[in-house]
């Protein structure tokens, strides 16, 4: 498939800061086909790692329904989100990843993604305590990896001007 090129491309951020923006949030949407062929957006805490998404999850629900049925997903973080009252307008940044989603069924892959996430959200913590958590929860979760196919991100002119 071939991803549509940004309209205002002027904007568009490049794939370091993409990464960047990636690496450094913690938390997005992910928008999926749901129940009805709705679009189905939902917040969550996500790890990137070497060109791919990981988020954990329970084994069952509606997320998982709408990835099981239709694995291309898309999601968002909003990196920035200035509102300027007296220009009427938002100095923002986002990124937008869309990919194929996969449920993980490896229990080596998903020991080393469950990890990465720990590990991203609790950096200070020591290996014993993360492994005592991971190891608690463990057989109540499902882990799932995003493949990126495309991203993109763009920021506000305002922001590109301010760069220059």
């Amino acid at each position: 498939m071939e991803f549509r090129q940004m309209r205002r491309n002027r904007q568009q951020l490049t794939e370091e800061d993409c990464i960047s923006i990636l690496e450094k949030n913690s938390s997005g949407v992910l928008a999926a086909l749901g129940d009805g062929d709705y679009p189905y957006a939902v917040p969550l805490s996500y790890v990137y790692d070497d060109g791919a998404l990981y988020f954990h999850c329970a084994k069952s629900g509606h997320k998982l329904d709408a990835i099981k049925k239709y694995p291309k997903v898309s999601f968002c973080i909003v990196d920035q989100d200035q509102v300027i009252p007296e220009e009427y307008t938002t100095y923002f940044r986002s990124v937008i990843v869309f990919g194929q989603a996969k449920i993980l069924e490896d229990d080596k892959e998903i020991r080393e993604a469950i990890e990465r996430l720990a590990q991203k959200y609790a950096p200070d913590d020591t290996k014993e305590n993360r492994d005592l958590f991971i190891e608690k929860e463990y057989s109540l979760l499902c882990m799932v990896k995003i493949e990126v196919d495309h991203m993109t991100g763009k920021e506000a002119i305002e922001l590109v001007k301010n760069r220059k």
